[in-house]
């Protein structure tokens, strides 16, 4: 009995510490409004703007995978997550598509402005990110 309260004590004690060392997000929950725009060099006209409209939870914000801007079907890796003040940067490594990238974005209490730039074998592409808060999620 005492060894397995020992067990159970020092797991809590070691999710304690990887808790501690994923930084808070600046960013708040609740719904947001997400405007993006793609640009890569070379393309013979630019594509045009795309607005979507997300549910961010606590949750999502505490995760760094969840946390950046990605597509969940690219099956990309989040590495340097970092949080400086209102600001958070990352490094993105996606194998499947053969690219990689480093974005950032730059809080306020209502909104957001960041960009990613990702390298391909053949092409670099830039996607900016503007956010605009919402209110509470509806779910």
């Amino acid at each position: 009995m005492r060894s397995t309260l020992m067990a159970v004590l020092g797991l809590a004690v070691v999710i304690a510490a990887v808790a501690a060392q994923t930084p808070k997000s600046p960013q708040k929950p609740g719904k947001w409004q997400i405007k993006m725009e793609m640009e890569m060099p070379g393309m013979p006209m630019k594509m045009p703007p795309f607005t979507t409209e997300e549910c961010v939870t606590e949750q999502d914000l505490a995760d760094p995978q969840k946390s950046v801007p990605s597509d969940p079907k690219s099956k990309c890796t989040v590495s340097d997550y970092k949080v400086k003040e209102k600001t958070i940067s990352w490094k993105v490594d996606c194998p499947s598509q053969k690219s990689t990238g480093t974005g950032e974005i730059t809080y306020t209490d209502d909104s957001y402005t960041g960009a990613m730039k990702m390298k391909m074998p053949d092409r670099e592409m830039t996607t900016k990110y503007s956010g605009k808060w919402l209110g509470a999620c509806t779910k």
